[in-house]
């Protein structure tokens, strides 16, 4: 099992969101290395957090459940759509999604200007190479947010 952060902005697509559907598509993402990782490492059976970014209030909601190994987005072969790729065949697709489902909202976000405090996140993708949508976290990286979240 691997761990994860999923960014997203509230506006668009929230944890409250995620807990009113069965499951959801992460997809339309458009970076190179997130979708190596997407394509090459995201399994069933992970876990991510869900990051809200570029709002009020941004830093980690919640929890979900990677249900799907990465997947190829159809998104990219469809010319009506806006993440349309006229580059990505079905032969060699350049994109790919995967599904998840709710599995817990915490009581309060978990604020990016805490997370950059903790001497025990500091080697932390997120307060690295804050931009990536779709990030690897480690075991005790997760542990350790997890027991804030309480």
């Amino acid at each position: 099992m691997a761990y994860w952060l999923l960014k997203t902005e509230p506006d668009e697509y929230s944890i409250d969101d995620l807990a009113k559907v069965d499951s959801f598509c992460w997809d339309e993402i458009r970076n190179y290395q997130a979708r190596n990782l997407i394509r090459d490492q995201i399994k069933t059976g992970d876990f991510a957090f869900i990051y809200h970014s570029s709002c009020k209030q941004v830093g980690i909601a919640g929890i979900v459940e990677i249900i799907s190994d990465g997947e190829i987005e159809q998104a990219q072969f469809n010319p009506e759509h806006a993440k349309f790729d006229p580059k990505a065949t079905q032969e060699k697709p350049k994109w790919y999604s995967f599904q998840l489902k709710f599995k817990q909202k915490f009581n309060r976000i978990i604020p990016l200007s805490w997370i950059k405090q903790q001497p025990e996140l500091e080697d932390m993708v997120l307060c690295k190479q804050g931009r990536l949508s779709v990030q690897p976290v480690t075991q005790p990286q997760w542990q350790f947010i997890i027991a804030r979240a309480k």
